[in-house]
């Protein structure tokens, strides 16, 4: 349905003392032709016309007739998903178990995990990041699901000759620039964060909150992997390395030894700090457990309802008539011009 509105471009004061000032000359004009008629002047009703016709086409065109429509809009709006996983030594203690009761590495059930991410989010863009002593973007934002499985795949944890301990806040950093980037990029698009992770820091700094990424995520999901009873963590290094993560191929495997104690050093799953990183996200925690995946964790209808999307949105707006305006102005002014070239002939 449309209708005429008024819009002002220099708003109402403007226009209207415009407006005035446009029909009091066009009064202007037919009062002086009336006082004037029978007296010495080449006025004539036609040039009081058209002078008229023009005054009151300025006095429109600033007050803007304007055509209100009703206008529907859609959208396509996508799903980015960032993964960070961490790839300390401590994830690859064989205490963790990912939908069954086999207790498997750490980073074993994290690969598993990323692989249900993007089957759960298959319409979707993908960025992958590990981090222990550092951080680093593995896989750029893509939709190449594909290649995250692959990343996933040949996920393994950092030698312990260059580990330096746990420390959560690693990442941060670089989740900060890469979200902000991809907002910047897909201003429309919702963006989704899974971190996952042991919860271990050992670091004798104080963590930094992760609150800074709320500005940046629509949603995220702290996805934790290992156990409270903990496990030995194995010497894990370039060569000795294996796909399950960091557990070597010996038969009787050497242990990270704790400096303290002298003894093979344990490492456990810390519920409060995985906790403690969802709520600072404003997010979820999750526990991965024989009886939970993050499939299963995250139901089906979560996973769905952020894949790529098409909304309708039903708006209105004002399209000034100004064809019609001109059109007339060009006619008038056309027509002042012959009868000015003829009169002007005439007089020569």
């Amino acid at each position: 349905m449309s209708a005429i509105t008024w819009t002002p471009l220099w708003g109402w004061p403007v226009a209207s003392l415009i407006a005035v000032a446009m029909l009091a000359m066009g009064i202007m004009q037919i009062v002086l032709w009336r006082r004037s008629r029978g007296g010495p002047t080449d006025v004539t009703a036609g040039s009081v016309a058209r002078r008229v016709v023009m005054c009151l086409a300025v006095a429109a065109a600033v007050v803007a007739p304007s055509l209100t429509v009703s206008v529907t809009t859609t959208a396509v709006r996508n799903t980015d998903v960032v993964i960070a996983v961490d790839v300390t030594g401590s994830m690859a203690v064989t205490d963790a178990r990912y939908g069954s009761a086999e207790s498997v590495s750490r980073i074993s059930a994290a690969s598993s995990a990323v692989k249900d991410i993007t089957d759960m989010y298959a319409d979707s863009n993908f960025s992958a990041i590990s981090f222990g002593s550092s951080a680093s973007v593995d896989v750029p934002l893509t939709p190449d699901t594909l290649a995250v499985d692959n990343w996933a795949d040949r996920l393994t944890v950092e030698p312990t000759s260059t580990s330096s301990g746990s420390s959560l806040d690693t990442p941060l950093d670089l989740l900060l620039r890469t979200l902000k980037s991809i907002r910047d990029g897909h201003p429309h698009d919702e963006i989704i964060l899974y971190l996952v992770t042991d919860g271990e820091n050992t670091s004798a700094e104080t963590r930094r909150t992760y609150s800074s990424l709320r500005a940046y995520l629509d949603d995220a999901f702290v996805l934790g992997t290992g156990s409270t009873q903990g496990g030995r963590i194995p010497v894990s290094s370039v060569d000795r390395t294996t796909d399950d993560g960091g557990k070597s191929s010996s038969e009787s495997p050497e242990w990270v030894i704790d400096p303290t104690t002298g003894k093979p050093g344990t490492s456990r799953m810390d519920t409060k700090e995985l906790e403690s990183l969802a709520d600072e996200m404003g997010g979820t925690r999750v526990i991965m457990t024989k009886d939970a995946t993050a499939r299963q964790a995250m139901s089906s209808s979560t996973g769905k309802s952020w894949r790529t999307r098409t909304t309708r949105s039903s708006t209105t707006t004002s399209s000034p008539i100004v064809w019609p305006i001109a059109a007339v102005m060009l006619v008038v002014s056309l027509w002042e011009l012959t009868v000015w070239l003829r009169t002007s002939r005439r007089l020569l």
